[in-house]
């Protein structure tokens, strides 16, 4: 099985040298296409150092303004994380992780997300995944480098192609999921249509849309399914448009 669909994104990284470590370890598990969210340098001769015989995946990284534009055309999206959040999310371990991914990419875009040294992710990022992969660790020193983290899941991912396809597809069929763009664009929607019939207010409650975000990402809607739900949107504004005249 291919990885040639699986994208490793790194946020607003601080040294230059995990990027260079990440590069070489995707190489050594046959990882191609690094993408990059505002690091805090780079290009950097630290991490043409680190990166030791994949400068290769450097000069080819695609460098990104934001997570939005890193995640454009994915199907599905794993954020690696060991904070906790009052929004739960599914989490999953690195086996099942790889596994998904390697059955999803067969057919679709997959991101694999990695947040900052020191901070991770953001809450607005963690929106923005459908599921997120946790490494167990010793909760006495639960720090992991970022590197280090990419380095166990595309371990895992390069196991998982060793399985055969009918193993993986006995567990994990293949669906046509809607891609992250235009769940992005259902979610514009969305919150101005609840805007628009006075159901929200976003200064008064902040925390609906991103649970509104957790519930839709955890369902993971088909294509056919959020054509439906936008064409409902789109109807309910008429309506109340209507209405207004």
């Amino acid at each position: 099985m291919s990885v040639d669909n699986i994208r490793i994104i790194m946020l607003n990284t601080s040294h230059p040298g995990n990027i260079g470590a990440a590069a070489r370890v995707m190489k050594n598990m046959g990882l191609k296409h690094l993408y990059l969210v505002q690091p805090k340098r780079f290009p950097d001769p630290e991490a043409t150092a680190m990166a030791s015989g994949a400068d290769d995946l450097l000069t080819r990284a695609i460098v990104c303004g934001s997570l939005e534009e890193a995640l454009e055309g994915c199907h599905l999206v794993l954020g690696s994380t060991a904070r906790e959040r009052k929004i739960q999310h599914e989490f999953i371990d690195a086996r099942q992780a790889a596994q998904q991914a390697m059955t999803e990419a067969g057919n679709h875009q997959v991101a694999l997300v990695f947040g900052r040294e020191r901070t991770g992710m953001t809450n607005e990022e963690i929106g923005l995944c459908h599921k997120l992969i946790n490494v167990p660790t010793n909760p006495q020193y639960s720090s992991l480098n970022v590197a280090s983290a990419i380095q166990i899941v595309t371990y895992e991912l390069m196991m998982t192609a060793h399985l055969s396809r009918k193993e993986l597809s006995e567990s994990i069929q293949p669906v046509d999921y809607a891609v992250s763009d235009a769940m992005e664009g259902f979610y514009r929607h969305l919150e101005k249509t609840l805007i628009e019939i006075d159901f929200l207010n976003p200064e008064q409650s902040p925390q609906l849309m991103p649970r509104l975000r957790q519930l839709y990402n955890r369902s993971r809607l088909k294509q056919e399914e959020l054509n439906i739900l936008r064409g409902i949107l789109t109807q309910t504004q008429k309506s109340i448009r209507h209405k207004q005249n």
